[in-house]
C-alpha cells in the first residue's frame, strides 16, 4: 500500500507542478496570439522549432527514456552507484560533445534544412529567409534544453522530481518576459530571445539538486563500459522509433504549410489546449510509474509490474476521457477565452476550434502512449515500440493524404488523421504488452473505461446546454462573458462527472478523495 501511495503522492505533487506549468503555457501563447496572431510570422516562429523539438525527443525522451534510465536504475536497484555512474559520465559526455556538433552543423545548414520542416514557407521569400534567421537564432536553446533533459534523467533516477518538473516552469517564464519585455520592441526576435531564455532556466533550476547526487560527475570517455554499451544498444531502436514519429509530424506540418496561412499556427494552438490534459496527466503518470516499472523488473516482481501499470492506465481514463468530451463541447467557448484577443479574431477562433475537436478524439491516445511505451523500455525492450511506431506513421501519413486530398476536413483532415493513428497505436502497444507480460489487468482497466464514457456522456450534456444557454444570455463579446460561460459550464461539469462517478462507485474516485483527505490531516 506504502508504495502505491507513493506514487499516487509523487503523481499529484507532478501533476500540481504541471498544472502550473500548463497555465503558464497559455499565458504564453495568449500573449504571441494577441501580439503576432496567426499569420506567416508565427509560422515562421513555429517552424523554426521543428528541428530543435526533434533533436530534444530523440536525445531526452528516447535516449534517455529507453537507454539510459533502465540500466542507471537497474544499478541503482542493486546498491551498485558507482557502477551507475561510470556509465553515466561515458553517455553524458558523448551526448554533450555530439550536441555541439549539432549546433555547429544546425547553424550552417539551416537554409537548407527549413524546406524539409515547412515546404509551404519555402514558396514564400520573405516567410523562408524569417524562418531561417529565427532557427539559426534559436540554435543556442537546443544545447540548454538537452542539458536540461540530461539533468532529469539523473534526477527522476534518483526519484527527485521537483526541481525538472520545475524546469517547464521556467522555460515559460523565460519565454513571457521575452514577449513582454523585449516583444514589442524587437518583434518576433524578442520572443526568440526568451526561448533562449527560458531554455537556460529550465536547466539552471535543476543545476543546485544535480550537484547534491551528481559527486560521482566527471567528463569521461569510456567506451569499452558494458553498462554504456548497453545504453547504447537499448536506445538505439528506440531513437529510430521515435525519429520515425517525429518524421510523421513533420509530414503532417509540411501538409499544413500548403493549405491556408496561418494553418500551422492554427493546428498549433489547437495542439496547446489538447497539450493540457496530455502534459499535466500523461506526463505525470508516466514519469512517476517509470522508475517503479524499473525496480520492479530488476527484482523480477512482475505482478506487482502489472498492478503499477493498471494503476497508471486507469487514472488516465478517469481523468481524460471527460478532458476529451469536454473540449469537444467547448471547443469555441476555451479557445475564444485563451485566444482570442488583439490580432487574433473570431474567424482565427473558429479555424482553430475546427482543428480541436478532431484532435481531441485522441487525448486518451496521446496520454496512455507513452506509458505504454515505457513500459516495454522497463523490460529493455526498445525494438517493439520502434516496429509498431513505423506501421502507425505509414498509417497517419496515408490517412492524412486521403483526408486532405479527397475530403473537406481540410486541418480537421491532418488533426483526425493524428487521433486515429494515436489510437491504434495505443490498443497494438497494449496487445503486445499483453503479450510480452503474460497478461494484464485488462478487466480492472475496462470497468474503469466504461464507467468513465457513461460518466463523461452524462456530463458533455450538461455543459453543453449550459455553455449554449449562457451563450444566448451573455453573449461572448467580452472577455468576462468568456471566462463566466468557460468557468460556470467547466465547473458544473466537473461536479456532474465526480456525482457520477460516486454513484459509479469508481474506485479513482474514492482513492482521490482519501489522497485529498490524508493530505489535510
Amino acid at each position: 500500500m506504502s508504495q502505491k501511495n507513493n506514487i499516487k503522492k509523487t503523481a499529484f505533487l507532478l501533476m500540481m507542478i504541471n498544472l502550473l506549468s500548463r497555465f503558464l503555457g497559455f499565458i504564453r501563447e495568449m500573449i504571441i496570439a494577441k501580439v503576432f496572431g496567426r499569420n506567416s510570422v508565427t509560422d515562421a516562429f513555429f517552424a523554426a522549432f521543428t528541428i530543435p523539438d526533434v533533436m530534444y525527443d530523440l536525445l531526452v525522451v528516447g535516449a534517455l527514456s529507453s537507454g539510459f534510465m533502465p540500466v542507471f536504475n537497474e544499478h541503482l536497484a542493486k546498491d551498485d552507484e558507482e557502477g551507475a555512474w561510470k556509465a553515466a559520465n561515458t553517455f553524458i559526455t558523448v551526448a554533450i560533445i555530439f550536441i555541439v556538433v549539432f549546433n555547429i552543423l544546425y547553424y550552417a545548414l539551416a537554409r537548407y534544412l527549413v524546406p524539409l520542416v515547412a515546404i509551404g514557407n519555402a514558396k514564400d521569400p520573405a516567410t523562408y529567409a524569417l524562418t531561417v534567421k529565427l532557427t539559426r537564432f534559436m540554435t543556442v536553446s537546443v544545447s540548454f534544453a538537452v542539458f536540461a533533459g540530461l539533468s532529469m534523467g539523473v534526477l527522476n533516477s534518483y526519484k527527485i522530481f521537483t526541481a525538472p518538473a520545475l524546469g517547464p516552469v521556467m522555460y515559460n517564464v523565460g519565454i513571457i518576459l521575452g514577449a513582454i519585455i523585449l516583444g514589442g520592441k524587437f518583434g518576433i526576435y524578442g520572443l526568440a530571445t526568451g526561448v533562449i531564455l527560458g531554455s537556460m532556466l529550465n536547466f539552471g533550476i535543476q543545476v543546485p539538486s544535480f550537484i547534491k547526487v551528481g559527486k560521482r560527475f566527471r567528463l569521461k570517455l569510456d567506451t569499452q563500459n558494458e553498462s554504456y554499451k548497453r545504453m547504447l544498444k537499448l536506445m538505439g531502436p528506440a531513437i529510430f522509433g521515435l525519429a520515425i514519429m517525429r518524421i510523421n509530424l513533420v509530414v503532417n506540418q509540411n501538409i499544413a504549410s500548403l493549405l491556408d496561412q496561418g494553418s500551422i499556427t492554427g493546428l498549433r494552438y489547437a495542439q496547446r489546449i489538447i497539450m493540457l490534459p496530455v502534459g499535466i496527466f500523461g506526463a505525470s503518470v508516466s514519469t512517476a510509474i517509470f522508475p517503479t516499472l524499473n525496480a520492479h523488473i530488476a527484482r523480477k516482481e512482475y505482478e506487482e509490474y502489472k498492478t503499477v501499470i493498471s494503476q497508471g492506465l486507469r487514472t488516465l481514463i478517469f481523468i481524460t476521457i471527460p478532458a476529451t468530451v469536454g473540449l469537444m463541447v467547448l471547443n469555441k467557448p476555451v479557445v475564444r477565452l485563451l485566444f482570442k484577443t488583439g490580432k487574433f479574431t473570431e474567424q482565427d477562433v473558429l479555424f482553430t476550434a475546427y482543428a480541436l475537436v478532431f484532435y481531441a478524439i485522441g487525448i486518451l491516445a496521446l496520454c496512455s502512449v507513452p506509458v505504454l511505451i515505457r513500459c516495454f523500455y522497463s523490460l529493455q525492450d526498445t525494438i517493439t515500440p520502434a516496429k509498431i511506431g513505423l506501421g502507425i506513421v505509414i498509417f497517419n501519413i496515408t490517412l492524412n493524404l486521403i483526408f486532405v486530398k479527397f475530403s473537406n476536413l481540410a486541418i480537421g483532415g491532418i488533426a483526425l488523421a493524428n487521433s486515429l493513428a494515436s489510437l491504434l497505436q495505443m490498443f497494438v502497444l497494449y496487445k503486445v504488452l499483453s503479450i510480452k507480460a503474460k497478461g494484464l489487468k485488462t478487466r480492472e482497466v475496462m470497468i474503469t473505461f466504461v464507467k468513465s464514457i457513461v460518466a463523461a456522456l452524462i456530463m458533455g450534456a450538461v455543459v453543453y446546454l449550459t455553455s449554449y444557454g449562457m451563450d444566448k444570455v451573455l453573449g461572448n463579446a467580452s472577455k468576462l462573458a468568456q471566462l463566466i460561460n468557460a468557468g460556470v459550464s467547466i465547473g458544473i461539469g466537473v461536479i456532474v462527472y465526480v456525482t457520477c462517478a460516486y454513484l459509479l462507485k469508481m474506485e479513482e474516485l474514492q482513492d482521490a478523495i482519501k489522497m485529498i483527505k490524508k493530505r489535510r490531516k
